[in-house]
């Protein structure tokens, strides 16, 4: 995939400010609708943005870490890499959402979640993401590179690394959504 990298920052930052508004959406909602769940081995919605948030602990920080010593921009086309591009392609939902295995330290299957702080913590997040993509418009998307949460040896460029978790954060969002009966 070749995009400008004006025009995916764009999409991006308009991607995280509907996240942003389904996560005001939410704190609007009860903690019994929000801890609802179909079955005992399914995500209630509060354990949906619970999920989320323990994905934003580690790429948040490390995001604004590689932003911070990037070098500033050179290329103003992004080219994705095949692996990152897989893996945010694999997050892109979908109509019908396939089922994937999420490891263990990002489950919160049976947490005990306290609403306000949960929703609190993810639009904190999505504010904070919105900081990193206009900062990002300053630096090489290309040749900066972030670790990744399953390994210290894979690092993926940061456009990558962008679409990865923003269209991780819609997923699961839709998700949230199933589960309380909203249609999208």
């Amino acid at each position: 995939m070749k995009i400008s990298a004006d025009t995916l920052i764009a999409d991006l930052t308009d991607r995280t400010q509907r996240c942003l508004s389904k996560g005001e959406e939410f704190n609007n909602l009860t903690g019994k609708a929000l801890n609802f769940k179909q079955d005992e081995l399914s995500w209630s919605a509060l354990e949906c943005l619970e999920h989320l948030n323990l994905y934003g602990r580690f790429y948040l920080p490390e995001i604004a870490k590689r932003i911070k010593s990037a070098d500033p921009k050179n290329q103003e086309l992004f080219k994705s890499g095949w692996l990152g591009n897989y893996f945010a392609n694999s997050m892109l939902p979908k109509e019908k959402l396939n089922k994937m295995k999420t490891f263990k330290n990002m489950n919160p299957l049976n947490s005990r979640l306290n609403k306000d702080q949960v929703i609190h913590e993810f639009l904190q997040q999505q504010e904070e993401m919105l900081r990193l993509l206009n900062e990002a418009r300053r630096i090489d998307l290309n040749k900066t590179k972030t670790n990744i949460s399953i390994s210290k040896w894979i690092k993926l460029k940061l456009g990558d690394t962008f679409r990865f978790v923003i269209f991780h954060n819609q997923r699961h969002l839709i998700q949230a959504e199933k589960v309380l009966g909203i249609q999208n």
